[in-house]
């Protein structure tokens, strides 16, 4: 449900995308022959609808978190873990010792802000960068060397669904299938690409080739390694003795690419989303796809255009072809949103370093945003995410360009009735 400017009520239905003044609950009209309300169903909508039903939760109140700069991560485990789900719903009163005054959001603004960058720190040992040069987190399988390290995912699952729950911001984001998950979205071979794309390579290779005429030999077990330490896995029983052939590649390629991207920690997910949903049951969140929420967990920040441009390189285009000063046009001419969402599209995510675009990275390290002429007019743009390059057809003129950009970064998944 939602209101018109005028206060009147109606309702959406996201399956069929129209609106109607009828109460579906009841089959009575709020309002007789009122005007056409347009269907609208963009991020922005999604966020109001969630935070909607944030404020259908949210408990009366407020709770007192007072923690210490020099142990924020202990006092903060023992304080959110002493507390009901419940009383986590309240509002947040935040207070460092020493620093008292009162907290209308700044304070726990800056404690989830402070707070993400210790608990996700790959240096505990509980996460780590989803690929060499890749810095997005995703859970660490040797996280289990830690004592207590199912009682600290539950514990900062907790925080992440407050940090969604509250609408704060944290300091470091996750990989793109994490969020998936998140979402209880299924992951697959394509989700590999973002974290591992020598690993993803490697499997699209042997989908496309005759692995019985390259005479290469492989076997449904896989080496892993943790803590420095190699040992095999098979990947079904008596993996290790059943080879690997044309008719049942697919299904090698299939579990191959399901433990790579779980890779062993299903207690610690289990014990993640655990804490998740305690605060934030993930129903609320299934309008969202991974890209928007990793945008609604770690914020939008505002992108310099012409630090993007003086650091965009083309491959067959030059600064002058018409393509590129289309480009530049549409870039230019839509908000910060749809920006973040086209550097998403194009890169894997809405993140950007200290050194801005100078500083982007690639599955090789620094790489710059790239625009390669590739396609015929009637394509839709295409991405790889790992080389941080967008494939731009040789469009006729800039309405085209405009049309089939929007559409590859506005295009979303999951629809239901609100």
């Amino acid at each position: 449900m939602r209101f018109t400017v005028d206060g009147i009520p109606y309702f959406v239905d996201h399956n069929r995308r129209t609106t109607t003044y009828i109460d579906p609950r009841t089959g009575k009209s709020a309002f007789e022959n009122g005007p056409q309300i347009a269907y609208v169903w963009d991020f922005k909508a999604k966020v109001q609808y969630f935070r909607f039903w944030c404020q259908q939760l949210a408990m009366p109140q407020h709770i007192k978190i007072t923690v210490t700069r020099k142990t924020l991560f202990e006092d903060s485990f023992q304080q959110i873990m002493s507390f009901s789900p419940q009383d986590l719903r309240r509002r947040l009163w935040v207070i460092f010792p020493g620093e008292e005054g009162l907290d209308y959001g700044g304070v726990a603004r800056e404690w989830f802000f402070l707070l993400s960058h210790e608990v996700l720190n790959p240096m505990y040992c509980l996460f780590e960068y989803a690929g060499k040069d890749n810095y997005c987190l995703q859970i660490n399988p040797a996280s289990y060397i830690n004592p207590h390290y199912l009682k600290y995912f539950r514990f900062i699952c907790r925080f992440i669904a407050m940090a969604l729950f509250h609408g704060k911001f944290i300091d470091t984001g996750f990989s793109l299938p994490f969020y998936k998950r998140i979402l209880n979205k299924p992951v697959g071979l394509k989700d590999l690409e973002s974290i591992d794309p020598e690993f993803y390579n490697s499997l699209i290779w042997v989908k496309e080739n005759n692995i019985e005429e390259c005479d290469l030999e492989m076997y449904f077990s896989i080496d892993k390694e943790i803590l420095g330490e190699i040992k095999s896995h098979d990947l079904k029983p008596n993996g290790s003795n059943i080879l690997v052939t044309e008719e049942n590649k697919e299904e090698y390629i299939r579990i191959v690419a399901e433990w790579r991207l779980s890779r062993g920690v299903e207690e610690q997910t289990q014990a993640f989303f655990e804490g998740f949903n305690e605060i934030l049951p993930q129903q609320y969140l299934q309008y969202f796809d991974a890209k928007e929420l990793e945008v609604l967990l770690c914020g939008i920040q505002e992108i310099d255009l012409n630090d993007w441009q003086r650091h965009a390189i083309y491959h067959h285009y030059t600064r002058t072809s018409k393509q590129i000063m289309w480009f530049w046009q549409f870039v230019k001419e839509i908000d910060n949103e749809k920006r973040m969402r086209l550097l998403q599209f194009v890169t894997g995510t809405c993140r950007l370093s200290v050194g801005g675009f100078a500083d982007l990275m690639g599955s090789n390290g620094p790489q710059k945003f790239c625009i390669e002429k590739v396609g015929k007019e009637n394509w839709l743009p295409r991405r790889h995410t790992c080389f941080n390059r967008l494939d731009l057809p040789p469009y006729k003129s800039y309405e085209q360009l405009k049309e089939k950009l929007l559409f590859v970064i506005e295009e979303t998944e999951g629809f239901g009735q609100e």
